[in-house]
């Protein structure tokens, strides 16, 4: 742990948004990037309402259900872990109406969401964002050029997930960074074509190794996609929430774009490696 150490030699300045007595149960924390290991509804009861300004979110897909995928050439099992399993689709479908409620309360009355996910729970999360009263903006097919393949050979080869996008509410002027989409260098995306409006459909590969030296997480988002929504719907200094932060990759992109992040989550593990990732670019 002697990145641990490290940490703790440096100046710990105070985020706005959170008070001492939150900041004081954080797991770890220095300057504007604070983690905090906790379920995410209790955790998110505890913070100010309208204090967030995006809020991008990675839940359980709950396809943690014994069957197999490729990863590196090989065949393994897609079970990620107990907090993957579906507790069936009523139970699933309440745990994302109380966290996207807690998310709702939490959030800027000009804030956003995005939510990413699969067919196993996108779904539920759009229609518990519709209850709950956001107003959905887009929803992004961020398609997967080097996708794992199907082994059964029995069904479509899974090559994108889905991302929904959403406001506070109907009356939400919400932040859209148009210019940067339109024009921002995304060479590596073959659908964009410069100069064009972004559409609603991006090719991003999957994290390349350079950004799983530190260690690996099993649903480890890429930086570039990221990156892409933080600059598309936020400005500098904003506050940028993830209540299922895994190794933080919504944070590393904070910090490199200069918002102020705050991480939740119920593995420690994942946010050892968390902090491992941001000592790597400070």
């Amino acid at each position: 742990m002697w990145s641990l150490f490290i940490f703790a030699t440096r100046k710990v300045a105070k985020m706005e948004v959170l008070n001492k007595k939150i900041l004081d149960k954080a797991y770890f924390r220095e300057s504007d990037f604070v983690l905090f290991n906790a379920d995410c509804i209790e955790l998110l009861q505890k913070l100010p309402e309208n204090s967030v300004d995006l809020i991008f979110a990675d839940p359980p897909y709950n396809l943690s259900n014994g069957g197999f995928t490729v990863h590196s050439g090989k065949r393994v099992a897609v079970n990620k872990g107990d907090w993957d399993k579906s507790q069936g689709v009523q139970n699933d479908f309440d745990f994302h109406v109380r966290w996207l409620e807690e998310c709702r309360r939490v959030l800027k009355i000009n804030g956003t969401i995005w939510i990413s996910g699969t067919y196993h729970s996108i779904y539920q999360c759009g229609y518990a964002l519709q209850l709950l009263g956001y107003k959905i903006l887009n929803d992004i097919a961020w398609y997967k050029p080097n996708a794992a393949p199907n082994l059964s050979c029995r069904r479509f080869t899974a090559s994108h997930e889905t991302l929904i996008w959403a406001a506070k509410s109907d009356d939400s002027k919400f932040t859209f960074n148009y210019d940067a989409m339109k024009n921002g260098d995304f060479l590596d995306d073959f659908i964009k074509k410069p100069n064009k409006q972004m559409r609603s459909v991006w090719s991003i590969s999957t994290p390349p190794p350079r950004e799983k030296v530190l260690g690996k997480h099993p649903t480890q988002k890429p930086l570039k996609l990221l990156e892409r929504i933080i600059i598309s719907s936020t400005n500098k200094s904003d506050v940028v929430l993830d209540p299922f932060t895994g190794s933080s990759t919504t944070g590393i992109a904070s910090v490199e774009l200069r918002r102020k992040f705050i991480g939740i989550d119920l593995e420690k593990d994942f946010l050892d490696l968390s902090i491992k990732r941001y000592g790597a670019i400070k």
